[in-house]
């Protein structure tokens, strides 16, 4: 389906361990608005798109946010690598490392564990849409809101980088959009949605 090549999307290289910003940045791993739930909400959605050209947007989409997931993976495993315990404990880090060490493992910054119910794929592919488009956006202030806490350049440049990913994925769910609603007209959305009432 796609060539892997072995190597980040972007660079990162963090030479400081921080466990206070592991926990931050990890929200982007296996919170609410991050890369895990993005790439199976896309993923996922392909499949009911009723045209080519808006599959293969979900699919470029949902691809490209694994790899923002790998690169957040790296962060935070760059970030929690080396940690002594003396560290752990002070960060509060402690009752992550309880359960996982410093294995990866989703969860929102806030320590709420990932759940598929963060996404939605509804098989209608305007309301799917429209879900990305606000996901991109959501995605975005999260980001948005990690530079706010972060000054570490080695940081701060793959998580800018991330963020303008972010809207460029909200760009192209717009042209996805915008080509959804130039192929619908009101005779193919009823051949689209069988069951849907067509009152007059």
């Amino acid at each position: 389906m796609w060539s892997y090549e072995k190597r980040l999307q972007f660079p990162v290289s963090i030479k400081e361990p921080n466990a206070k910003l592991a926990q931050v940045i990890m929200s982007q791993f296996g919170g609410p608005d991050g890369e895990l739930a993005a790439s199976q909400r896309y993923l996922s959605q392909r499949y009911s798109s009723p045209y080519r050209e808006v599959s293969a947007i979900l699919t470029d989409i949902g691809t490209e946010e694994l790899a923002h997931m790998e690169m957040i993976s790296a962060m935070v495993h760059q970030l929690t690598k080396n940690l002594s315990m003396e560290e752990i404990e002070e960060s509060g880090f402690d009752k992550y490392y309880v359960d996982h060490t410093i294995g990866l493992w989703p969860q929102a910054a806030g320590g709420v564990p990932f759940n598929a119910c963060v996404f939605q794929s509804k098989g209608d592919i305007i309301t799917d849409l429209f879900e990305d488009m606000a996901a991109e956006q959501k995605a975005r202030t999260t980001y948005d809101n990690i530079l706010r806490l972060v000054h570490d350049n080695d940081i701060c440049e793959p998580i800018r980088f991330l963020r303008e990913r972010e809207i460029v994925h909200f760009q192209r769910f717009g042209e996805a959009l915008r080509i959804v609603q130039d192929k619908l007209d009101s005779q193919n959305f009823y051949a689209f949605n069988p069951g849907f009432d067509q009152c007059n």
